[in-house]
């Protein structure tokens, strides 16, 4: 089947079943291009939640995404069209990491990037994004903070506040983001010296520190945007932003930081899958409510506090 009959039926599909699909910033292009919103993971279940009225929400993300979509939404259906779009730094947080850490740190607030899973929002006293995290550390009342489970942005907070902030694990961590490398960035620098670095905190110390901008990538897609007199950008975050880029602002460049920043989690989601999953409604996401009711107040907490 051809990409335009998929879509084709894809369109007949999501209005016979009263159906939006959201899809985040990373996926393939085909993906984004069928999506009702397009966004990061929490600006997508925001959305829905806040916006939309359909019974079904097609959540073309990694697992811990489609979690977050039902926490906020949890009357409609859930559906993810690939069940094995995994999120590696997520699973990198054990339960048992955060009994140890309660054990050995008593009292001590715990801070959740909403790149975790449900069970351990339920079990932290708030979230956070990449975008706020610094507010939402900087709102907690205590001088020290478990923050997890990226160690990369935990540092990039600490770097902005005075309070201790402890990592959670020691050293979580987004392989894809992991691969961006200064020499890398410098290179083409020199290549195109009037370019803008505009990067994802997840990013190491060193490529943070020799970016002109560090963002989220709602972020990094409003600086680009609103970029006046620049029109070339170097990106270090996962390449499936650039197609947004390009599409929202013609007439800029925009250069991939490096060629293996490329998430295959997010990659896993096709058009047919897409398809699959609203014609068999296939595959829904849940969590038990004893689990979603403490992670949704973590959510919910997030939000009041930015």
């Amino acid at each position: 089947m051809s990409s335009e009959e998929l879509v084709e039926k894809i369109n007949r599909l999501r209005k016979e079943k009263d159906a939006v699909i959201l899809a985040h910033n990373y996926q393939r292009p085909e993906v984004q291009d069928v999506a009702d919103y397009v966004g990061d993971s929490i600006e997508l279940a925001r959305r829905a939640m806040n916006e939309v009225k359909a019974k079904i929400l097609v959540v073309a993300a990694v697992d811990f995404m489609a979690e977050n979509a039902f926490l906020l939404n949890p009357t409609k259906k859930i559906l993810i069209p690939n069940q094995n779009a995994h999120c590696p730094m997520a699973r990198m947080l054990s339960m048992d990491d955060i009994t140890r850490y309660r054990t050995t740190y008593p009292g001590v607030p715990m801070v959740l990037y909403v790149n975790t899973f449900a069970e351990a929002k339920a079990r932290c006293d708030i979230c956070c994004t990449s975008a706020n995290a610094v507010k939402i550390v900087e709102s907690v009342q205590s001088d020290t903070v478990i923050f997890g489970p990226d160690c990369n942005l935990a540092e990039f907070v600490q770097e902005r506040i005075k309070k201790k902030v402890i990592p959670i694990p020691e050293h979580g961590f987004c392989p894809t983001h992991q691969v961006f490398d200064e020499e890398n960035i410098l290179l083409l620098k020199g290549k195109y010296p009037e370019a803008k670095v505009l990067v994802h905190p997840e990013c190491t110390r060193g490529v943070r520190h020799i970016a002109d901008f560090v963002g989220s990538t709602s972020q990094i897609i409003r600086y680009a945007r609103e970029a006046v007199g620049v029109k070339t950008f170097i990106i270090g975050t996962e390449e499936g932003i650039l197609h947004r880029l390009w599409k929202e602002n013609p007439g800029k460049e925009f250069i991939h930081a490096h060629i293996f920043g490329i998430c295959p989690n997010m990659k896993m989601t096709t058009l047919e899958n897409v398809y699959t999953s609203l014609r068999e409604e296939v595959y829904p996401v849940t969590v038990p409510e004893d689990v979603a009711t403490g992670a949704r107040l973590a959510l919910e907490r997030m939000f009041k506090a930015s």
